[in-house]
């Protein structure tokens, strides 16, 4: 066998003047030779672009005609500016206990101080404020969350000069965002994901949809939402920005370019990023250098502080992380690129009443048994279907199904496996095989904010299925409707 022809020497660099070109880096929001960061300055390394609608509610005060969402929450005192949180859930730090050790806790969590030797990745949140919702579901006060996920490498280590190919010196650390999600809705489903790759832009543009807030990942800037550019996980499901739903009205289950309204440059709100930030000059060539609407970033407030504001707290307890952050320890390489491409925890088990002339139960679950099976190129989701059926559930069947989508209200289905049916004659009993085949329908209803919300322990979607199944292969030799009704996204 051949030996492998060994990889070029990494060029050494002798700093930015000689060509050491971190800022050109995919995902880069910060690098330097400084080794203890504050939170607070590290939240406003990689803060979001807001990018609102121009229609959006209340977005502009009627004195002065400035941008004065989202706002500060009612329980904090107000700002002159918009107000934006932030939320280190998680850091992974190496090193052991001096590791742990390296992570200088104060009383304001932006004041805590991180060590970059030691960290490795962490997930940071951003939430924004609304006092009110609106359309499809309307309600008062909004919270609506981004979560980054990003690395910290140091340029002296052999994983910085394996993939860039680069030797810097001074050594330096560098922060690298490798995915964003828009949290839509709050339902991992409708999750806008976009992976970090040559195209996207940081600071990460975030279209707000018109008065209901999800938030969409608009990677290149351009003010458009595009499905499979913008969005690059379980582009069928993510809900993108429909601005349409504001009117009261869901209209097609799937996402249509025609919801999201044209976006205009004075809408957006920028982040307040630091003096020394390696996107300001490439933001400045962009934008230019007049004045620009930017937000204030505050550290998200303990939940209990909303109780004193009727229907708040509800919405800040899901999503708090008391006395963050969480300490974790960190891994091996291959762990570290198991966090960055970690699927979203899915509830992906339905159980549901079943019909079709005979009554019994359906139970779906994921084809790979612990992880959904995302086809490629048309997306959607094959999963295993089983049911039990008859007199004593006697009768077995198994089927195959693949459906375009796991969150659409209004979606399609195609499924084909085999039944065993148990008969009964004067002859005694015996065990019959058929090939069967589905195809119909499926209605889905999201329950978190319903009265019937407590469900959500097991689901968020409740649903009904009607199809026509056959029987047999090439010549078919029955038909019948099924029916169900039942928990669960499938």
């Amino acid at each position: 066998m051949a030996a492998e022809p060994a990889s070029p020497a990494p060029t050494t660099k002798q700093g930015p003047a000689d060509g050491c070109r971190l800022d050109a880096l995919p995902g880069v929001v910060w690098h330097g030779t400084e080794t203890k960061l504050s939170l607070a300055r590290l939240a406003a390394y990689a803060a979001p672009i807001y990018w609102f609608s121009p229609d959006e509610p209340r977005l502009r005060s009627e004195e002065a005609g400035d941008i004065q969402l989202p706002q500060a929450l009612p329980f904090q005192p107000a700002a002159a500016t918009p107000v934006v949180y932030y939320q280190f859930d998680e850091v992974s730090l190496s090193g052991g206990d001096t590791g742990r050790a390296s992570l200088q806790r104060r009383e304001d969590p932006g004041d805590t101080e991180v060590d970059l030797r030691y960290v490795t990745s962490f997930q940071l949140d951003f939430f924004a404020y609304f006092p009110t919702e609106q359309g499809v579901g309307a309600h008062t006060h909004d919270v609506e969350t981004a979560e980054f996920k990003a690395i910290v490498v140091s340029t002296a280590s052999e994983v910085f000069q394996e993939f860039t190919g680069l030797r810097c010196s001074p050594t330096e650390h560098v922060v690298l965002v490798t995915r964003v999600s828009g949290k839509a809705h709050g339902l991992f489903w409708y999750w806008n994901v976009s992976d970090t790759d040559e195209d996207t832009r940081f600071p990460m543009h975030l279209l707000v949809e018109e008065g209901k807030h999800a938030l969409g990942t608009d990677k290149n800037g351009d003010g458009y939402y595009t499905p499979g550019y913008d969005v690059s996980r379980s582009v069928n499901d993510a809900w993108g920005v429909r601005d349409a739903t504001r009117g009261g009205q869901l209209f097609s289950g799937s996402y249509q370019a025609w919801m999201t309204k044209v976006r205009r440059p004075e809408d957006r709100l920028f982040p307040p990023l630091p003096e020394d930030s390696p996107l300001r000059a490439a933001l400045k060539r962009r934008e230019g250098a007049g004045a620009r609407a930017e937000y204030t970033l505050r550290p998200l407030p303990p939940a209990a502080q909303a109780r004193s504001v009727p229907g708040l707290s509800p919405f800040l307890e899901d999503k708090e992380v008391p006395g963050w952050p969480e300490i974790k320890e960190a891994g091996t390489l291959e762990d570290l690129g198991e966090w960055v491409e970690a699927d979203r925890s899915l509830r992906s088990l339905s159980l549901s009443f079943y019909a079709d002339g005979d009554v019994g139960l359906s139970f779906v679950f994921p084809f790979l048994v612990v992880k959904n099976l995302e086809l490629p190129v048309a997306g959607g989701y094959l999963v295993h279907r089983m049911y039990l059926k008859d007199d004593q559930l006697r009768d077995l069947g198994w089927m195959a199904l693949y459906t375009p989508s796991a969150s659409r209200w209004f979606d399609t289905y195609f499924a084909a496996g085999v039944e065993w049916d148990l008969e009964e004659s004067g002859a005694g009993t015996r065990r019959r095989t058929d090939f069967v085949m589905e195809s119909g329908i499926k209605f889905r209803v999201n329950i978190s904010r319903s009265p019937v919300s407590a469900l959500r322990v097991l689901t968020d979607f409740w649903g009904l299925r009607l199809g026509i199944k056959s029987y047999g292969f090439f010549d078919v030799d029955r038909l019948t409707y099924v029916f169900e009704v039942g928990a669960g996204t499938w």
